[in-house]
């Protein structure tokens, strides 16, 4: 196990934790709140169906059988009227049009009954799908009416979504309208989301989806639905723009420390007898890598590689450095390029059939990355190294057993690399052998007992049994062990401290404060960072939440973990955006969230 893969296991968890009773993602606190304690919220301007005129009132009247023998009309919020015949069947498509002076000699009470019929002759030819004709009809009625009514809006919004081809933009624009005088009317929330999301504006779509979302008491499993799809756009979107920008940059310090120390450290390659500027500036770069100075480390094996190598055992190891580089920061094509060349120099180094074997892993090829490893075994069936990564993989695949197995046969070879033990450990508690694991990981903790790592993972076991004080007494002796170590440290251990306080005492603040401590020693602790948004989330510290989830995206490496950071983030902006858009509902959130 490495100090990244643990990282990741602590975001899977928190995560997991503060997300464990909803029914759908994260839609802020207020979705955390409604599904765990039944609270439901609603704003007092807020539209049922039976509010909404005619137009919407007949919609859960009519038998289901009937509805779905007929067509309905291509609204993803459902037709807004009853699919029934009219009672006049012929609806006039002609009709008297007033002038803007006319209109103003009207009596109100004239205006009214005039708008009111306008409107109901629009749903009957909505109901007909004359479409065109409806429009017209709910047009005059806006003309007329003395008080203009939202739901003529929404109406004319709905014939627009179902025109060939649909013309969402003044879909949004009579949403516009109808939100303007009533801004807690869901279903023109949902018919402007809709159109939004074919627009692609789907940041604003997943704006209105999520207010009318909440404004539905979270009951409308079809607005529920939209979040999720268009935050799964959103996210995607966003990530690959990202990706295709961002600078490729080393990940954290410790991230590289822990992908470096998931390797056996091997001796200096020698120097040929007559050497080269190349030559010597190798040998300096394996020396930065080795004192754990990584940015001057890549620094130099670029140099190396462009100054030239004499010899071909030196330019594979060059390659090899070079190529995980460009894997640590996302570039696996390129890393690929450079496993392939040092194979081809030197078929025996194995570190590098092992590395090339993750970027197939990487790439979703699991056949040709066991296939080599049985390369590397042909070439040295004897390297501890092959065993564990092959473990590795078999535990993301969750073969347990078979991983178990490996580390083993790591161990067996070479009994003095911390982490095939405990991945052994881990492995035998994922198969539910309980006893076989906790009597490996106290043999481990008895076999290294200046390694924090045995303490840290051991710990995150029994916070998985909730044992609470004993996972607790075991990250507070991986923090001590690293404290007396000189800078940096691995700080994994106190963001689970942090995380297992939580989960025992809910102490949200001691929970913080570990955090908080640990991104003063490690400011790019992906787990740390992660845990805080969470937390804060929980509290109804939106704008908190947002900056740290904006932060987590920030550092992370690869398109899931971006995708994840991002899902958060938006999902977080929409809810921070209904709270300034629905002021009278944010005190409601935030006294709920403070007592979750």
């Amino acid at each position: 196990m490495s100090s990244s893969t643990s990282s990741q296991g602590v975001v899977d968890r928190v995560q997991s934790f503060v997300s464990e009773n909803k029914r759908a993602i994260l839609i802020g606190t207020a979705a955390a709140l409604v599904a765990i304690g039944g609270v439901a919220y609603y704003a007092s301007t807020s539209r049922s169906g039976g509010n909404e005129g005619d137009s919407e009132k007949g919609e859960r009247k009519k038998d289901k059988k009937k509805n779905k023998k007929r067509k309905t009309v291509k609204d993803k919020d459902g037709p807004i009227l009853e699919e029934r015949a009219p009672k006049d069947a012929d609806v006039p498509e002609d009709g008297v049009v007033f002038t803007a002076e006319e209109i103003a000699r009207m009596p109100t009470l004239e205006r009214s009954m005039l708008a009111a019929t306008l409107k109901a002759k629009g749903n009957a030819a909505y109901q007909q799908r004359k479409f065109n004709t409806a429009i017209d009809l709910y047009s005059r009625a806006i003309q007329v009416t003395p008080k203009p009514e939202p739901v003529f809006f929404s109406n004319r919004a709905a014939c627009y979504v179902n025109m060939s081809p649909p013309e969402y933009q003044k879909v949004v624009e009579d949403c516009d309208m109808a939100l303007s005088l009533d801004s807690g009317y869901v279903k023109a929330l949902n018919r402007r989301a809709t159109a939004l999301e074919a627009l692609e504006q789907l940041e604003d779509a997943l704006r209105d989806y999520t207010a009318a979302t909440i404004l539905d008491k979270f009951q409308n499993e079809a607005a529920a639905a939209s979040v999720e799809r268009v935050l799964k756009k959103l996210s995607t979107k966003k990530s690959e723009e990202i990706l295709s920008t961002r600078e490729r940059r080393l990940p954290s310090h410790m991230f590289i420390s822990a992908y470096f120390g998931a390797f056996r450290p091997r001796p200096l390659p020698e120097l040929p007898a007559e050497h080269t500027t190349g030559d010597e500036t190798l040998i300096l770069g394996l020396q930065a890598l080795a004192a754990a100075d990584y940015v001057h480390a890549l620094t130099l094996v670029n140099e190396a590689i462009e100054q030239g190598i004499s010899w071909d055992a030196g330019k594979a190891e060059a390659l090899n450095l070079r190529g995980t580089f460009k894997f640590l920061m996302t570039d696996v094509v390129g890393a690929k390029e450079d496993f392939l060349a040092s194979i081809e120099l030197a078929p025996s180094l194995t570190q590098t059939w092992v590395k090339i074997a993750s970027v197939y892993m990487e790439q979703g090829e699991p056949q040709k990355t066991f296939e080599c490893f049985e390369e590397a075994i042909k070439h040295n069936p004897d390297d501890p190294d092959i065993y564990y990564h092959r473990g590795q993989v078999l535990f993301i695949m969750n073969e347990f057993t078979e991983a178990a197995e490996n580390y083993t046969k790591s161990t067996t070879l070479d009994d003095q690399f911390v982490f095939s033990h405990i991945q052994l450990a881990v492995a035998q508690y994922k198969s539910g052998n309980l006893a076989n694991s906790m009597a490996t990981f106290r043999r481990t903790l008895k076999a290294f007992p200046q390694r924090s790592e045995p303490q840290n993972y051991y710990g995150e076991l029994l916070l998985d049994q909730q044992r609470f004080q004993d996972a607790i007494d075991k990250f507070d002796r991986a923090i001590e062990l690293e404290r007396a170590k000189p800078p940096p440290i691995n700080v994994l251990p106190q963001v689970n401290k942090g995380l297992a306080l939580y989960q025992w005492k809910q102490d949200i603040g001691a929970a913080e404060r570990c955090c908080q401590e640990a991104l003063r020693a490690d400011p790019e602790c992906e787990a740390a960072v992660a845990t805080l948004a969470q937390l804060s989330l929980q509290q109804g510290k939106i704008e908190y939440a947002l900056e740290m989830f904006e932060r987590q995206s920030e550092l992370a490496r690869s398109e899931p973990e971006l995708i994840n950071a991002l899902t958060y983030q938006y999902a977080t902006a929409a809810q921070l955006d209904f709270m300034k858009h629905y002021p009278e509902m944010a005190g409601q959130l935030s006294q709920m969230a403070r007592m979750a």
